[in-house]
C-alpha cells in the first residue's frame, strides 16, 4: 500500500517497549510522531533516539506522543536502551515498537512486501529504507512524511518545526513561508479570497503580489 500525505496512517497492533499497544488506542486524540530505525546497535540512530528523548517534553506540550519503531524484537530495544543512556545522556521515555516480522515497516510501506517475514539474519543496509518520519493527526492521517539515508543523522529540531506547521496550518487558513519559525509571519492560503480575509485577519496583510499575502502568526 503506498502512503501519501492525508492517507490514513494504518492502524495496526504490537509489542512495545511498555507493552503491546492497538496504535489508534493508544494514540487517542494527540498527534504523534512515528519515526523508524533499520536496526538496533546502530550508530546514528542511537543518536537520534538520545536527542528525541531530551526532546520529550517540547512534544508533550504540543500534544504530541513519540513512538519509535525499529526491525528487531522488543527485547533487543531494551538492551539498546542502556547504551543510548549511557552514550546519550537520556534514558529512552518513550514506547519502541518491536517489528521483528517486518509486518509495520511493510504496512507503512518502508519495505516491499516480498522482503521476507523475519528480521533474523537481516543487516541494518537490508532495512535501510525503515528510515521515516511520519507526522499523524488526531484524525489519523498523515500530514508529512520525511525519510532519511542511514549516513544523515535526522534533525528532530526540524521535525519539531514541521509539527508546528502542520498544527497551525490545521487550524488556521495560512502556510508557513520558507524557514518560518514559530511566531513568524505566515501566508494567507490561495483558498480564502480577500474579502473572506478581511473577516479572518482584520488587521490587514501585506501583499507583495495578489497571490503573495502576509499576514501576522494567528494566536491561539
Amino acid at each position: 500500500m503506498s502512503l501519501r500525505i492525508n492517507s490514513d496512517a494504518p492502524n495496526f497492533e504490537a509489542e512495545t517497549t511498555e507493552g503491546k499497544i492497538d496504535f489508534y488506542d493508544w494514540a487517542g486524540g494527540s498527534w504523534v510522531v512515528l519515526f523508524s530505525h533499520p536496526k538496533d546497535f546502530t550508530p546514528v540512530c542511537t543518536t537520534e533516539l538520545g536527542y528525541v528523548a531530551g526532546l520529550k517534553s517540547a512534544f508533550d506540550d504540543r500534544n504530541c506522543q513519540i513512538i519509535g519503531l525499529s526491525v528487531d524484537p522488543v527485547e533487543n530495544h531494551r538492551e539498546w536502551a542502556i547504551d543510548i543512556e549511557e552514550t546519550q545522556g537520556n534514558r529512552v521515555n518513550f514506547p519502541m515498537i518491536g517489528d521483528p516480522e517486518l509486518k509495520i515497516a511493510k504496512l507503512y510501506d518502508m519495505l516491499p512486501e516480498t522482503e521476507g517475514s523475519t528480521s533474523e539474519g537481516r543487516t541494518a543496509v537490508d532495512n535501510a529504507t525503515v528510515r521515516s518520519v511520519f507526522i499523524i493527526g488526531p484524525d489519523k492521517k498523515i500530514k508529512a512524511m520525511i525519510t532519511y539515508p542511514m549516513s544523515t543523522g535526522r534533525n528532530f529540531d526540524e521535525v519539531l518545526r514541521l509539527l508546528d506547521s502542520c498544527q497551525l496550518t490545521a487550524k488556521h487558513q495560512v502556510a508557513t513561508p520558507a524557514n518560518w519559525l514559530n511566531g513568524d509571519d505566515v501566508i494567507i492560503v490561495p483558498a480564502v479570497n480577500d474579502e473572506d480575509a478581511k473577516n479572518k485577519f482584520p488587521e490587514g496583510w501585506k501583499a507583495p503580489k495578489p497571490y503573495l499575502r502576509i499576514v501576522k502568526q494567528p494566536k491561539d
